[in-house]
């Protein structure tokens, strides 16, 4: 039996899929998902580049931390950010927390200790946040681009549609609508039976690189993963895209020059966002055939896990007064308090 499963495994290593289903017939049902273990490849295997690696990702985890809740800290400590513009901010910066910290602390652990290994438990739980805060950012990204139509092209009906319990709804609803989607799809996968190898090329569990260790047909389920991103993905687009083709048109039509470059420094940040989340997600995951394309997916995860997290929240508030104000208003009354407690 060791002998039949060293066999195969090598087979799995240097052969097609097609070639892996054939083989995989060989081994028993009982023995299909030994694998307990996986090894991620990582981004490097030159130790003096991890370790600059772990030295550079440590200092942007904890500024994408910073940000993230300093942006949370604002929303929830000024009455002049309880809008919806900055209700829905604060959880996707609640997300971005999340989402960057499935995978940060994990790989920060790996390039310190030059081993790459992941349970199997703990890596399909990784994959499972992974899928699910993304597609919930996704679709919160759509609900803030129609909060923005509204506010610049209905601006009288606005304060009556995006009441607090309506802004609590869509949010619910983006939970809701991710939380259904996918569950299915990940009892699916792990119901698929990985029987060696055990290395995935990547530097966490993405399901692109643990769909290549499957030695089972997977072409039915990659089918249905890619309608599953297109009715998501797709639609979180073209909401999106709507609703700033209006904006732009309604932000041209303004009779200032002044009132127009305001209007377009308030989106352009926005926009900015969107381009980067929707343009990386779909390049890796609205494709019919998931594997095969794992280096220009790794690539692109990287940034979308680790860059674009940090991005955010300099981007939506940098240019962005009323923020700035909040800011220094909330300085003034620390150095105001303290001076007060040093009197006493």
């Amino acid at each position: 039996m060791r002998q039949t499963q060293t066999e195969v495994t090598e087979t799995n290593r240097d052969s097609p899929k097609s070639l892996q289903m054939e083989v995989s017939v060989l081994i028993p049902t009982a023995n299909r998902s030994l694998v307990q273990e996986f090894v991620l490849l990582g981004v490097t295997d030159k130790r003096r580049l991890q370790l600059l690696l772990f030295g550079v990702l440590l200092v942007t985890y904890m500024l994408t931390l910073l940000g993230n809740l300093l942006i949370v800290a604002l929303t929830l400590a000024d009455r002049r950010l309880h809008t919806p513009m900055y209700f829905f901010l604060r959880h996707f910066s609640l997300l971005e927390v999340g989402f960057t910290s499935t995978v940060s602390p994990q790989m920060l652990a790996h390039l310190l200790a030059a081993r790459g290994t992941i349970s199997r438990h703990r890596c399909f739980a990784q994959m499972i946040l992974y899928f699910i805060l993304g597609a919930v950012e996704a679709l919160l990204l759509a609900v803030m681009s129609t909060d923005r139509f509204l506010a610049i092209c209905r601006p009288l009906r606005y304060p009556a549609l995006m009441t607090p319990r309506v802004c609590s709804s869509l949010v619910l609803a983006c939970w809701a609508t991710s939380l259904l989607a996918l569950p299915g799809l990940f009892a699916w996968m792990l119901s698929l039976p990985f029987c060696g190898p055990r290395v995935l090329n990547h530097f966490f569990c993405d399901s692109s690189p643990l769909l290549e260790l499957v030695c089972a047909d997977t072409r039915l389920l990659q089918l249905v993963a890619f309608l599953v991103a297109v009715c998501t993905l797709l639609i979180a687009t073209l909401i999106t895209t709507l609703s700033y083709g209006c904006i732009i048109r309604t932000i041209l039509r303004l009779p200032t020059a002044g009132a127009r470059s305001k209007a377009f420094s308030t989106c352009s940040s926005h926009i900015l966002v969107v381009s980067m989340s929707y343009g990386s997600c779909i390049i890796m995951y609205l494709n019919p055939t998931q594997t095969g394309r794992l280096n220009l997916n790794k690539g692109i995860a990287f940034f979308n896990t680790t860059v674009s997290p940090l991005l955010n929240p300099f981007i939506y508030c940098l240019r962005n007064e009323l923020v700035h104000r909040v800011c220094r208003d909330l300085l003034l009354r620390g150095r105001k308090l303290s001076s007060k407690i040093n009197r006493a």
